[in-house]
């Protein structure tokens, strides 16, 4: 196909712009796009325009630097930003655009575009699309990972919330879904994290349809192995059930708090020896809080999951808010851990329940899966999770379809 004689060739060039720098690879969102930028820079010249919301990933800008042709990074105040977006209450835009707007990455992108010659592009997230959607950018092959459909998450929010924050959430829901369908109608395609997530979106925006598609996330099964030598962070007798993700995240703060105070307590008392942990960076107060429950701890960041994963009993994905594929999922299976997951953060992973994994369809599963596991019923459970990641989330198998993609296929 065309993608392949182009091999051949000088590398082309191509701009590739992200919300948030691409490395590290430490959670969803950067996971995603980082192996697509590895991937986009084995084929392409890759022009890298990025905002850097965390002082701790300047840091990185070496590594960025040696993978690609060129690196432009721009500072991102959260605190200013967000008043930024204030101003989209005003204009009846999505509040996420002036959030991410800056002068100096519009002009950044003009000038490459121009120098360059570049005639391919890639952006991850909606919200930079913004910055290739004028005349000059519409003869280009674009193609936009807008991952998930942000706007349904927004939606799922309001119904989370009480007045005020339920109606600007709802207005964002609104405003938001007006833009990706400007998005998916200007550029060449558009993908999600999952044929359930692209399904979605075709759902709401059928005048895109054949222009809508997916790859999913994979992961690197060899990094997240069981057979690695990890040593126990947990205490001797412990039981663990392990949650791992970033903690200032509203839907992991949603979902470990439900757990900690509606579900965890009756698992304590039947099982002294049980122990929740949280694991991830950045623990708010309401989840820092949660350690004052009896049998609960809050790790906060951690240099390395891996022995959470190992020397756990199990991993629970208690998601009450999910959209996509949660990685945390398909890291602890690759860990060959067993995992209790509800139905909404099961999207997208084609795990069958009761042989790779074990599906809370309403809150007393979970109880009754962890005594099982306890107990030992589900012996080949984390072999059977490992097989199927390594089949059918692989980085290699799906990234090839964004190339085919910019050299003009068809999906």
């Amino acid at each position: 196909m065309a993608f392949a004689q182009s091999e051949a060739l000088v590398k082309p060039p191509l701009i590739f712009l992200c919300h948030r720098i691409p490395y590290p690879p430490n959670k969803g969102d950067k996971i995603r796009a980082y192996h697509l930028l590895r991937y986009l820079c084995e084929h392409y010249q890759v022009h890298l325009g990025a905002f850097v919301d965390d002082p701790a990933d300047w840091v990185y800008a070496k590594k960025l630097e040696d993978m690609c042709e060129e690196v432009y990074l721009v500072k991102l105040n959260p605190k200013i930003a967000r008043l930024k977006s204030a101003w989209g209450l005003f204009n009846k835009q999505p509040l996420s655009l002036p959030y991410y707007a800056s002068i100096q990455m519009r002009h950044w992108v003009s000038r490459v575009f121009e120098k360059k010659n570049i005639d391919r592009v890639v952006v991850y997230s909606s919200v930079m699309a913004r910055y290739l959607m004028g005349e000059k950018y519409s003869d280009c092959q674009k193609i936009a990972d807008m991952v998930d459909v942000d706007s349904e998450k927004w939606r799922e929010y309001s119904h989370q919330k009480r007045f005020p924050m339920s109606w600007v959430y709802r207005r964002e829901a609104d405003s938001l879904l007006k833009f990706e369908k400007k998005v998916a109608l200007t550029f060449n395609h558009s993908l999600f994290v999952s044929t359930a997530e692209a399904d979605k979106f075709k759902q709401l925006a059928p005048e895109a349809i054949d222009r809508v598609g997916s790859y999913s996330n994979g992961v690197n099964s060899e990094y997240f192995c069981p057979e690695g030598v990890y040593t126990s962070p947990y205490k001797e007798g412990q039981k663990a059930l392990v949650f791992t993700g970033a903690m200032d995240y509203w839907p992991n703060i949603d979902a470990v708090s439900w757990f900690a105070r509606e579900v965890f307590p009756a698992i304590y008392n039947e099982n002294s020896e049980a122990r929740f942990y949280i694991v991830g960076s950045k623990p708010v107060a309401q989840v820092i809080k949660l350690a004052e429950l009896p049998g609960v701890v809050v790790t906060g960041w951690v240099e390395d999951v891996r022995p959470y994963l190992r020397h756990a009993e199990l991993a629970v994905v208690p998601m009450r808010i999910a959209r996509g594929i949660q990685n945390k999922v398909l890291e602890a299976m690759a860990m060959g851990l067993i995992v209790i997951v509800s139905e909404p953060g099961l999207e997208g992973i084609t795990a069958e329940h009761g042989r790779e994994i074990l599906v809370a369809k309403q809150q007393e599963d979970y109880a009754v899966f962890v005594k099982d596991v306890f107990a030992e019923k589900y012996g080949n459970m984390g072999q059977f999770a490992r097989g199927l990641v390594k089949r059918s989330f692989n980085w290699a198998n799906t990234l090839p379809l964004v190339g085919h993609l910019l050299e003009g296929g068809a999906l």
